[in-house]
């Protein structure tokens, strides 16, 4: 049977595109089941075992091959091996509410905050069936017993200090579990005792207030102090006043006797404005009349 090359082309083509999305993804799939190849990202080793036993490992991220790495033993990964994943980015926790008590017997709430990565993963998956947790044992230990029977005002002030000493105690035993302890900070110390701290709030409420009245009593004390002083001015300056209208009065009153028609007239004046503000009756008689007033009812 002669087929044309346009059909051979076509047949070849099919058969190309049955190969590429169907052999290749199962060819693909075999060669990872057998571990002929690995693909390791950044951050990340790989632990190999062999019948319970470490062989190696793997930390340089990019595509390798196992059987350049442990040469026949590759072939036996699959079926006598393991392969463990260890992340060694860093990590960070926060543990909250850790209960010391300080010198004077305050109950206090402590929280700290932790980094960590870890530098042996061998020690880390063989050494501690669960590490991470150990580690936090470790640090919430650690803070009892340093910050435990502190002065209170070294609690709540001398924190990088108390930081250190806790990473300090820290640090050696997480070494023996492949973590490596990076920044340690107490980042909370707070009163745990809600009736205490009901207290203290009701202090300071008080004491608010107290310096809220000072400062309205010392304001209140000011303007007395001022208002004081203005009436005092003010008093001085009337009875300045009413010391100097005599002599100014006289003075005035010297200078218009000279002009007898003009001081007459003046007192007429006086006398008809002082009768005209008094409160008594006042009988106007014509002038030639008879001096005997008659009440006429």
């Amino acid at each position: 049977m002669n087929l044309s090359p346009l059909a051979l082309f076509f047949i070849a083509l099919i058969a190309g595109g049955v190969f590429a999305f169907i052999a290749v993804p199962v060819a693909a799939g075999i060669g990872a089941w057998l571990q002929l190849w690995r693909t390791l990202p950044e951050k990340t080793v790989l632990v190999y075992t062999l019948f319970g036993k470490e062989i190696g490992e793997v930390s340089e991220p990019g595509v390798y091959f196992p059987l350049s790495v442990f040469g026949y033993r590759a072939f036996l990964l699959p079926f006598f091996g393991k392969c463990y994943t260890v992340d060694t980015r860093l990590s960070q926790s926060y543990i909250r509410n850790q209960l010391v008590n300080s010198e004077e017997g305050a109950p206090m709430g402590v929280g700290i905050w932790f980094e960590m990565f870890v530098n042996n993963p061998s020690n880390f998956l063989f050494k501690n069936a669960n590490p991470r947790a150990s580690l936090a044992a470790n640090v919430s230990t650690a803070v009892v017993k340093k910050l435990s029977n502190l002065k209170l005002a070294t609690l709540l002030e001398d924190r990088n200090a108390l930081s250190k000493s806790v990473r300090e105690e820290v640090t050696p035993t997480s070494s023996q579990w492949g973590f490596s302890l990076g920044s340690t900070y107490i980042r909370k110390v707070a009163f745990s005792d809600k009736g205490m701290k009901a207290g203290i709030e009701l202090k300071v409420v008080n004491r608010l207030r107290q310096v809220t009245a000072g400062m309205k009593q010392e304001g209140d004390n000011q303007v007395a102090i001022i208002r004081s002083k203005a009436d005092q001015q003010a008093s001085e300056r009337l009875g300045e006043a009413a010391a100097v209208r005599p002599q100014v009065v006289g003075a005035v009153l010297a200078e218009v006797r000279k002009e007898k028609a003009v001081a007459d007239a003046l007192f007429d004046l006086m006398d008809i404005n002082a009768t005209l503000k008094s409160p008594g009756k006042t009988i106007i008689v014509p002038r030639g009349g008879s001096p005997v007033l008659l009440n006429v009812s």
